[in-house]
């Protein structure tokens, strides 16, 4: 039995995407009866329609590897799209050099 109209109605009722809608199995002759949205209500207040939880997109691999990347890993030549100039302009580097040197100058 089809119970994709079931499935469409649970969606619009609940507010949410027909991936999220979970249909008991075992009750699939009663809720395929269903055919409005009022019986779709009434499965769900039953409980033979469940609304499921959102899926964990978990960071715990991000933050391994930005952990990694802190002590110097993963950033070998093979890593890099950038040139040389693009990840650290030596302008940069000139002006952060002339301005330690001025500090200096001024201090002594």
């Amino acid at each position: 039995m089809s119970a994709k109209l079931q499935k469409r109605l649970a969606a619009d009722v609940k507010k949410c995407g027909r991936n999220r809608i979970w249909l008991d199995p075992n009750e699939a002759n009663e809720i395929s009866m269903a055919n409005s949205r009022f019986n779709v209500r009434k499965l769900i207040k039953d409980g033979l329609i469940i609304r499921k939880a959102v899926k964990m997109h978990s960071r715990s691999r991000v933050r391994k590897n930005l952990e990694a990347k802190r002590k110097g890993r993963h950033t070998g030549i093979g890593k890099r799209r950038g040139t040389r100039e693009a990840r650290m302009p030596t302008k940069v580097l000139w002006m952060r050099r002339q301005r330690v040197l001025r500090r200096l100058l001024r201090k002594y």
